[in-house]
C-alpha cells in the first residue's frame, strides 16, 4: 500500500490508537516485554451446545502492525493489571495496519 490513501490511513490509524488506546505490554512467547497501544474489545460470545446456550466473555484486541510485527498464538498480553495470552492466528485488517488478536484469560483454559 503505497501513495496518499496509504498515508491517510495510517495518520487516521495512529490519530486511533493515541486517542482510543491503552497502554499495554505485549510479550511475545520467549520474547522480551514490549510496552504497546491496544484497542480493546470484549465481545459477548454466545456458544451453542446442543440445545444448551452458554455465554462466554472473549477477549479482543487491536494492535498497530508497526508495533508487533508477528504476533502469533502463546504471546501474552497484560491491560490494567490482567493477563490474556493470545489464541488462534492473529488477523490484519485490508490495509494490513492493524492486528486483531484473540484473547483468554492466563490460567483460563482455551476455547
Amino acid at each position: 500500500m503505497d501513495g496518499p490513501f496509504a498515508t491517510a490511513a495510517a495518520t487516521a490509524v495512529d490519530d486511533c490508537f493515541r486517542h482510543l488506546g491503552r497502554d499495554a505490554v505485549y510479550t511475545p512467547d520467549g520474547g522480551a516485554p514490549v510496552t504497546i497501544r491496544v484497542i480493546a474489545r470484549r465481545p459477548d460470545e454466545i456458544v451453542g451446545f446442543d440445545e444448551t446456550r452458554i455465554h462466554a466473555g472473549t477477549a479482543m484486541f487491536d494492535v498497530r502492525v508497526s508495533e508487533i510485527a508477528t504476533p502469533r498464538p502463546g504471546d501474552r498480553l497484560s491491560l490494567d493489571g490482567d493477563d490474556y495470552v493470545v489464541q488462534g492466528e492473529p488477523v490484519r485488517d485490508a490495509e494490513r495496519l492493524i492486528w486483531t488478536l484473540e484473547a483468554y484469560p492466563a490460567g483460563a483454559c482455551p476455547a
